[in-house]
């Protein structure tokens, strides 16, 4: 074989077979699977951290964290400010005629003293983190245009709620995900995503929990997005749903839950046991009355 030959013979069985693996590992390397994506671009839920810094709570129990509800005027925003919550919840609403802006109400109401905008910069100044409650996607995406404007101004953390799926004895109609999502991926980063069901509870009736069902739809709606999420549950229902909550939890580091109950629900503060026993007390927020949160405090916190 001449040196032509030999020449052509290496680059043909050594050359370009190497240049071939070299390329498949460089290709392989920059290849992440849709999950791993999600993983690297994933934020976890910096509520407590937040709160931890200013030394406005002691440690990474998320029953410390205090609200207040409906602060939808200027007197109610007043006064959550002025008192010792963290978290402010109120509703947003597009008002009911000109002229045509988001507001602070909650439906049948759709008039208000106060503007998203006029809202917003109320807080500006405060420490105190926020929960925005829509009941109307119209709302939404007008809402968001506003948020994002006055959000680099907003010191404390920013929470978006709206019940996205059917619950347990839901009457109301929930907003549809894929159109909720959209609106408010788009516009904020970061923010927590306070995804829920709709619920009812009947007094002297057996309510039923959280099924399997409701607990894969929303992981199948939620494991694709990056913000953190936690999923409002009704306390009264949570008797028989642990096992569906803990497996809801065990899929994602963003995933917390936030208990709440309904003004006329009966809650037996034991049922909670198993939430406060088994899961780490960072994923799990209280929004429940003051007289309540110490009813639950005085319960043993470890499992026997």
């Amino acid at each position: 074989m001449g040196l032509k030959g030999r020449v052509f013979t290496f680059y043909r069985f050594c050359v370009i077979p190497a240049l071939f693996i070299a390329g498949v590992t460089v290709c392989l390397s920059w290849y992440r699977t849709p999950d791993e994506l999600v993983s690297k671009a994933a934020m976890d839920d910096r509520t407590l951290d937040y709160f931890l810094e200013k030394g406005q709570i002691q440690d990474r129990d998320a029953v410390a964290v205090k609200w207040y509800h409906a602060a939808n005027s200027k007197s109610k925003i007043k006064e959550a400010l002025q008192s010792p919550v963290h978290m402010i919840e109120a509703d947003v609403l597009l008002r009911g005629h000109h002229p045509i802006e988001p507001i602070m109400a909650h439906p049948p109401q759709n008039d208000s003293d106060v503007s998203l905008e006029e809202w917003l910069k109320e807080v500006v100044m405060s420490k105190k983190g926020i929960k925005l409650d829509f009941k109307s996607l119209q709302a939404v995406a007008p809402s968001m245009t506003v948020l994002e404007r006055i959000r680099p101004q907003l010191q404390g953390p920013v929470w978006i709620n709206a019940d996205i799926l059917p619950g347990p004895g839901g009457q109301a109609v929930p907003l549809d995900p894929l159109d909720f999502l959209n609106a408010v991926s788009a516009s904020v980063q970061g923010e927590v995503l306070s995804l829920g069901w709709t619920t009812g509870w009947t007094l002297n009736a057996e309510n039923q929990g959280y099924t399997w069902e409701m607990v894969q739809q929303m992981h199948d709606i939620c494991k694709n997005i990056t913000h953190p999420v936690t999923f409002p549950v009704r306390a009264a229902l949570l008797p028989s749903s642990f096992p569906q909550m803990n497996w809801l939890l065990e899929q994602s580091s963003r995933y917390s839950l936030t208990v709440w109950t309904g003004l006329h629900d009966t809650l037996v503060m034991e049922d909670l046991l198993p939430y406060r026993q088994n899961i780490s007390k960072s994923r799990v927020y209280y929004d429940l009355s003051e007289s309540q949160i110490v009813r639950l405090m005085a319960l043993p916190d470890k499992s026997h």
